[in-house]
């Protein structure tokens, strides 16, 4: 019973009536002015509707009255665009054709049915036989009042049907075409991998830096050396720099989608990702072979990243142990290797990196660009091994 009664305490049911009202206001009242041409109002709507604003405007009455809680939302079943092609503006044509044919009965249901519940009570009070021709000269009777309710109970049901009925036509004549679709998703999908790539960059920036200060302080703490602690505190601060650097840099692209991407680092900068692990008490054994200031923007952005999560890795996991780093550009792709010996689990470090999103972003990156890269432990040792295609551009000699 609850679930029958509930429609009627929605606000939206009374906002679809009001849809349905207006244009049944507007033929009523071109019947008082030509009686004798019913269907011209029918016929009027084929140009009107070919007007490519009039979709823009009857779509944004349709989210305003008839979906009001999808209204604004990226995902409405009821657009609010102009009408581009001729699909769309014939679509428009019918939906108004429709609309006027639904709102010419709820029209008259609604004065019609309001009337007869007036004409009951009133006749049930005495005044006399009523003139409307649902009890004319019918002689009064006080029970009449009992049976008031039931046209407006009629009247309610006519609404709220009629409101799901409109609605279900708007959305099937004034929803987002095909290639809308299409292009929404589309915008979606970019917009999901845009974050998904921003997120990605405030991990592995913000990560390595925080890494590397934890490491420092800690190192800095245990030595209780004064020259020491002075070093340990200059490389926070240096990275804590670079990782503001790279915070602002991801800033600005939220704040300006026009932001190019060329200016995030590349493996050309790889110099202070070394020096920083190096102060953090990383041995690093680096050996970079091939000219890496002509790798593609794209790949080398990536490789830097995927070089940054790699040493975060071995000093938040491993503690400042042994790095080999080799970076090798030939035969149209780069080659990025870290390796490091496992950590020690009774000194307090993790002897095998946990499989976070750390190490599936290293894979995702490289998986983007049509590489590969590989994770895990090789030879009593855990390694990082990507290899980057150069999307087929030659390296100039």
């Amino acid at each position: 019973m609850l679930r029958l009664l509930r429609p009627l305490a929605a606000p939206v049911t009374y906002t679809r009536w009001l849809h349905l009202l207006v244009p049944g206001a507007g033929y009523s009242v071109w019947i008082f002015i030509s009686p004798d041409s019913p269907w011209a109002p029918m016929l009027f709507a084929v140009p009107v509707g070919l007007v490519p604003g009039m979709r823009l405007a009857e779509g944004v009455q349709a989210q305003l009255l008839l979906t009001p809680q999808q209204r604004g939302s990226a995902d409405a079943a009821i657009s609010a665009a102009r009408g581009v092609t001729w699909a769309d503006r014939w679509r428009t044509v019918l939906w108004l054709e429709t609309r006027m044919l639904l709102a010419v009965p709820v029209g008259y249901a609604t004065v019609w049915l309001s009337a007869t519940a007036v004409d009951l009570v009133l006749t049930a009070s005495g005044n006399g036989p009523s003139d409307q021709w649902l009890v004319r000269g019918v002689d009064p009777h006080w029970w009449y009042a009992l049976f008031a309710p039931l046209p407006l109970l009629a009247l309610l049901v006519i609404v709220v049907l009629s409101g799901r009925l409109i609605t279900q036509a708007a959305k099937q004549l004034l929803g987002p075409s095909p290639v809308q679709r299409l292009t929404a998703l589309e915008e979606r999908t970019e917009q999901l991998l845009e974050r998904n790539r921003i997120a990605r960059e405030l991990h592995d920036s913000i990560g390595h830096a925080l890494t590397v200060a934890v490491v420092q302080a800690g190192a800095a703490r245990a030595a209780c050396d004064p020259e020491f602690t002075e070093r340990a505190l200059a490389a926070i601060e240096e990275t804590g720099r670079d990782a503001l650097d790279d915070l602002e840099r991801v800033l600005r692209v939220l704040r300006e989608s026009e932001t190019p991407v060329g200016q995030r680092p590349t493996l050309v900068e790889a110099d202070r990702l070394l020096d920083s692990a190096r102060g953090s008490g990383a041995k690093i054994d680096a050996d970079v072979s091939g000219p890496l200031e002509r790798v593609p923007g794209v790949v080398s952005r990536e490789g830097y990243r995927i070089l940054q999560e790699s040493l975060t890795n071995v000093l938040r996991h491993s503690g400042t142990v042994p790095v080999r780093v080799r970076i090798t550009v030939a035969d149209g792709r780069l080659e990025l290797e870290v390796t490091n010996p496992l950590g020690d689990p009774a000194a307090g470090s993790a002897a095998v990196p946990s499989g976070g999103s750390g190490l599936r972003g290293i894979r995702e990156r490289a998986a983007l660009l049509g590489g590969k890269a590989e994770t895990g432990p090789h030879k009593g040792q855990w390694r990082v091994r990507a290899r980057l295609p150069l999307d087929g551009l030659r390296i100039a000699p």
